[in-house]
């Protein structure tokens, strides 16, 4: 078991397996017939995630534009219910097929506001790819096109979740043992 920061981490998907579904999706998301596709990397937790399988959609010869928007669904306590644009992206989603990138579908709602703006703006198609999917916190009915892992009911860090903003370098995804 790995020790970040004086933390014990328990590896849930190592580097290696987090590469090797990254190329599995990308195949996935280029045997659709996207025309146009526009990438939207919901940060700030899928930055790292993202990265990577836009690389790997590229190297299946698919090369979308690529944008990121900063939704916020956090207030005081873990989740505030209210989901807010912090910083929109610029281009122009009319007519488009949208892929929308985040690290993990839990409750849904900040996927779900995000697909409806881009659906309320016009794109042609609006699908979601994440690397985790936590079923057991869902309160909305939204479902991802592409999952990577389907996530325990752990708090998860690592590949671009944090904690605290700790632990977003790690390479793999994994849960801190004890105290955060």
């Amino acid at each position: 078991m790995p020790v970040v920061r004086g933390k014990d981490i328990e590896v849930l998907f190592s580097a290696s397996a987090i590469a090797r579904r990254n190329l599995e999706l990308a195949k996935e998301i280029a045997g659709r017939d996207y025309d146009d596709l526009l990438v939207i990397s919901v940060l700030k937790g899928s930055f790292v995630f993202a990265a990577d399988l836009i690389r790997a959609l590229h190297d299946t010869g698919l090369s979308p534009e690529v944008e990121f928007i900063f939704i916020s669904s956090y207030g005081a306590g873990t989740t505030s219910g209210e989901v807010r644009v912090l910083r929109d992206i610029d281009n122009e989603v009319a007519g488009r097929d949208v892929l929308l990138i985040d690290d993990i579908l839990e409750s849904g709602k900040t996927l779900k506001y995000t697909r409806d703006l881009m659906l309320s703006r016009g794109a042609k198609s609006v699908s979601i790819a994440v690397l985790l999917d936590k079923h057991t916190r869902r309160q909305t009915e939204l479902s991802a096109d592409f999952v990577g892992f389907e996530c325990p009911d752990s708090f998860v860090v690592g590949y671009g979740m944090d904690v605290g903003h700790a632990f977003r370098e790690l390479p793999f995804v994994g849960v801190v043992k004890g105290d955060a």
